[in-house]
């Protein structure tokens, strides 16, 4: 198909117009945002701790409540604050944190997005869509060389990675089984970080068995949004984008995850701007979104505008982003990349994030062909964090958490209001802490190396006494299970 009228056939404007509000305008008011970000002094010490005790109840904040808790600079308030926000994890997710990993198929893009490394312009990144014989080789070494169950499959906006290759390479990836130590290396959870698509084209992925479906805003300020994303660009369409997942949604697709990239504009904008989106995904379907996501600007090939962002985030600013997207109340998962720095994310860990990725590669093809340093003319950007799975799960199991591979909840249709329903009620962590324990004993005994096997073990036996005092009425089945798994039978779960 030739590329400019694929081009101009993808915007769909009545897949815009419908979602509007009755006078025409967004649910991102920049006048509302402007105006809490104006207001000055630090909000009583009574409010704060009002506002928080909402938040341990896991109940949605308005943005003029999480604008005040913004405006805290003291220390001690900001201490009780940190404190409350490693609670709510852990009250809704418990001590798991779920892995996975990136893939990326393809490198070419039609957009011009000036903080991007493969941005259509860019003559130093060699482009690359995988055949579906190299997707097979990709998941092979992500399933049966690293144990990952789970990826975000991500594609650049162009003809030849449209629609039928998404659809195709979901329906690849699932395929693939490959020998591990014990049992078969296979994905069970394929997420995709995509392009905005029609009603039509959700539909199709919906019936491939699409996971979570991804469409970062970028940015919600409108004024940075037109400086980053040229006009007459797909993406330079701001609306388009900003209703992705009404059409989500609306095609069946129920666990939604929204972003925004930090470092386009004030970060406190962008912070309200994820929970207006939230605030207006439970307007409209009842929940909000199943993810946030927290990307910063990384460095990138031949991408001069990341030389000297006008609006970069320090770790001071980032972190207190992770902690009020953790009292926003909202049950979401919060994901912190491999963007980020090992320190940066030990930091994180205890503040509320759930998802983190590991053993991650962002280039085309390099899972197979055994890439170990990163190469900038392959890559969206670089990376921050570029351990493999077996020296981090060691490291999070060291820190008395649990890495759970389980992509259970998804398939028995725990997705979308039901799944967040449980997550506000803590019952989904009964769930999830059983088969994040027979997820965790698969992994060690297919994949561990053996230093890793001791501090896992370690880690699973006290697992196994909290369950067995927690949770007494299931523990027989429970029991039966993992000695099951033991003795090498996979993909057991409740």
């Amino acid at each position: 198909m030739e590329q400019k009228k694929w081009i101009r056939d993808r915007i769909a404007p009545a897949e815009i117009e419908k979602y509007l509000r009755a006078d025409g305008s967004d649910y991102v008011d920049d006048g509302e945002i402007f105006r809490l970000l104006g207001k000055a002094g630090e909000p009583e010490a009574a409010q704060v701790r009002d506002i928080v005790a909402k938040s341990m109840a896991v109940q949605t904040l308005s943005q003029a409540e999480l604008a005040a808790l913004m405006r805290v600079r003291d220390p001690a308030l900001w201490a009780e604050m940190r404190a409350a926000a490693g609670a709510v994890k852990r009250k809704v997710y418990d001590n798991r944190i779920v892995t996975f990993a990136p893939l990326y198929l393809s490198s070419k893009c039609v957009n011009q997005c000036v903080y991007c490394g493969l941005r259509g312009s860019n003559d130093a990144v060699t482009r690359r869509v995988l055949a579906m014989d190299e997707v097979r080789a990709e998941t092979a070494a992500l399933a049966g060389q690293l144990g990952h169950k789970r990826l975000v499959v991500v594609y650049g906006e162009h003809p030849e990675s449209g629609v039928d290759y998404i659809a195709e390479s979901i329906r690849t990836v699932y395929s693939v089984k490959a020998p591990a130590r014990k049992g078969v290396g296979q994905i069970r959870r394929v997420n995709v970080n995509a392009a905005p698509m029609r009603v039509d084209e959700l539909k199709v992925l919906h019936e491939c068995g699409l996971g979570t479906f991804q469409v970062f805003q970028e940015t919600y300020d409108r004024r940075a949004y037109a400086q980053m994303h040229p006009a007459g660009t797909l993406k330079g369409h701001f609306r388009w984008r900003l209703y992705a997942m009404h059409r989500a949604q609306e095609a069946g697709i129920d666990d939604n995850g929204i972003g925004a990239l930090y470092g386009l504009s004030d970060w406190r904008f962008e912070l309200l701007g994820q929970q207006a989106h939230a605030l207006e995904m439970e307007r409209f379907c009842g929940i909000g979104s199943h993810t946030l996501s927290f990307p910063r600007l990384e460095p990138a090939i031949n991408t001069p505008f990341l030389e000297n962002p006008k609006w970069r985030v320090g770790d001071g600013d980032f972190e207190r982003i992770v902690v009020l997207a953790r009292l926003a109340g909202r049950p979401a998962g919060l994901i912190i990349t491999a963007r980020e720095s090992p320190e940066m994310r030990r930091r994180l860990l205890p503040l509320g994030v759930t998802q983190m990725d590991a053993a991650s590669n962002v280039g085309v093809g390099a899972y197979a062909d055994g890439q170990e340093k990163q190469q900038g003319e392959r890559q969206q950007f670089l990376l921050g964090d570029p351990r493999g799975l077996d020296e981090v799960v060691r490291e999070w199991a060291g820190a008395g958490c649990i890495t759970s591979f389980c992509t259970a909840g998804y398939r028995c249709g725990r997705t979308g209001k039901c799944i967040m329903d449980l997550l506000r009620s803590g019952a989904e962590g009964k769930f999830c802490k059983l088969n994040a324990v027979l997820t965790f004993k698969e992994w060690l005994d297919d994949f561990a190396l053996p230093e890793t096997q001791a501090v896992g073990e370690a880690l699973l036996q006290k697992e196994l006494d909290e369950v067995r005092r927690g949770q007494p009425n299931i523990w027989p089945a429970f029991e039966a299970n993992y000695r099951r798994t033991a003795a090498g039978e996979r993909d057991l779960y409740f």
